[in-house]
């Protein structure tokens, strides 16, 4: 997983944190920011667990979610203006 890419397109791919780890909250999220070590903390912080454990949890995400790339084709759509029909 590429978390450079994560960083920069962090309001996509946050829902797939909050799907994997439901009880961070939006503050949490926004401060984790794509940060793969911010995400390991909170989660291991959030949910009691070792840090092994919470390594180990962000691994299996990283593994599921590796070919994952952001949507550039709907940020272009929507930034377009309606084609009026003649």
């Amino acid at each position: 997983m590429n978390w450079d890419r994560v960083q920069g397109n962090w309001k996509q791919f946050k829902g797939k944190v909050k799907e994997q780890w439901g009880k961070l909250t939006d503050d949490q999220l926004d401060i984790i920011a794509g940060k793969r070590e911010q995400l390991a903390g909170r989660v291991q912080e959030v949910y009691g667990l070792s840090k092994d454990e919470a390594e180990r949890q962000v691994s299996e995400f990283e593994e599921r979610n590796r070919d994952w790339t952001p949507d550039t084709n709907g940020a272009k759509r929507s930034a377009e203006a309606p084609r009026s029909r003649m």
